[in-house]
């Protein structure tokens, strides 16, 4: 009997021991995160909710639907929201300032499109500039409300410069024919021309890489005069912000402006593509600091940079919805892709405007009242209050 009794407790505890093991084997699982997202995931503070952002669909004028503008910048000028297009938009959209009302999505009448200036025409890239040039960022000056900044990207859809040109323009440090900068002015009877140009010159060590339609896609001025610049990836495939001193004799030239690199925290990924497609610099009255807000589009992520470089970068993710205008559905739909590429700060909110991403928008469609819109690339106007983002102050209007 004592021997069948000792066999039994012997047996339990074999089972226990088992058990406990196992146990302790799905607890570590359970609290471990999978491999999979440790290397998708950025290495910075993260905000823990999603915030779900509205959107209103932009009409013209009349009352039509935008079509196919490619809208990649926005920024403000004199109280109202402008934008631009790239060189994937229809004709009818190109070299155009679109001005927006915020109040309703509702866009001015059209102007004429942007002639080339004198000095420009005389310059090595007034081909370029004068027939569909990538435009893909936009930033109004905030102390001269007629001028306006902008910056090109993908060139390879133009003639190779001349071989003078070449010869001048060559070290480029990055792609054969050189990003610009271009200053659009407006005159006092509204029409709009590009004034000055300059190229960008990258040195070989920031190992920038050679991608065309992968290049400076956001700009931000912050009030020192410092011309921030978002590139979308370098030879890592990872998103770069460069920057520029625009001095007072900045534009009396057409040499080569050399890029410096501010040490700047950002966000780290061991895979994927999150290229930086929008920028803005923004003063938090609060903490009386200076941000950088970048939107990632592929990820619908804001990220809140220190240009100081002292504090990690901070990640807003958001959730964008359209507006459906039927009664057979829901009001907003969630969307798939919403490809921002412009965001601004007005009236103590961030505004953000996309460009219809062309072999992903249909993704979106979910109620069928949206089907001619998403077909013709319409794009969206969307806005977030500065509180949500974690800035306590609004900004100044």
């Amino acid at each position: 009997m004592i021997n069948i009794i000792s066999d039994l407790r012997l047996a339990m505890s074999m089972k226990y021991s088992v058990f406990t093991s196992l146990l302790g084997l799905v607890l570590m699982t359970g609290c471990s995160e999978p491999e999979q997202a440790k290397t998708a995931s950025a290495s910075s503070p993260e905000t823990p909710s999603t915030l779900s952002v509205q959107g209103r669909w932009i009409t013209e004028a009349d009352g039509q639907i935008m079509r196919n503008p490619q809208t990649s910048g926005l920024s403000v000028s004199q109280g109202r929201l402008v934008s631009i297009s790239d060189a994937s938009a229809d004709s009818d959209q190109q070299r155009r300032l679109h001005i927006i009302n915020s109040a309703d999505a509702t866009l001015l009448p059209k102007t004429e499109k942007m002639r080339i200036g004198s000095r420009v025409r005389r310059s090595c890239f007034s081909d370029y500039l004068a027939d569909a040039p990538d435009l893909e960022a936009l930033v109004a000056d905030p102390e001269q409300p007629d001028y306006f900044y902008t910056v090109t990207e993908d060139a390879t859809r133009t003639g190779a410069l001349s071989p003078r040109c070449q010869k001048r323009y060559k070290d480029t440090g990055s792609t054969d024919y050189p990003t610009l900068l271009v200053r659009i002015e407006r005159t006092s009877e509204g029409d709009l021309y590009m004034s000055r140009v300059r190229p960008l010159q990258f040195s070989r060590q920031m190992k920038v890489g050679d991608f065309p339609n992968d290049g400076i896609e956001g700009m931000a001025l912050a009030p020192n005069g410092t011309l921030y610049l978002a590139l979308e990836k370098d030879s890592e495939g990872q998103p770069r912000i460069f920057s520029v001193t625009m001095d007072d004799d900045f534009w009396d030239t057409t040499d080569f402006i050399s890029v410096d690199e501010p040490a700047i925290q950002m966000p780290q990924w061991q895979q994927g593509n999150h290229p930086f497609n929008g920028l803005e610099y923004y003063h938090n009255p609060v903490d009386e600091r200076g941000y950088l807000l970048a939107m990632a589009r592929n990820d619908d992520v804001l990220w809140v940079l220190d240009p100081m470089g002292e504090k990690m970068p901070r990640k807003i993710s958001m959730q964008f919805t359209a507006p459906t205008l039927s009664d057979q559905c829901d009001a907003h739909e969630v969307m798939d892709n919403a490809s921002i590429e412009g965001i601004t700060i007005m009236q103590d909110k961030l505004w953000l405007i996309n460009d219809p991403w062309k072999v992903n928008y249909m993704k979106n469609l979910q109620c069928q009242s949206n089907q001619t819109r998403y077909e013709a690339m319409a794009p969206l106007l969307f806005s977030v209050p500065l509180k949500a983002l974690g800035f306590d102050k609004p900004a100044a209007s």
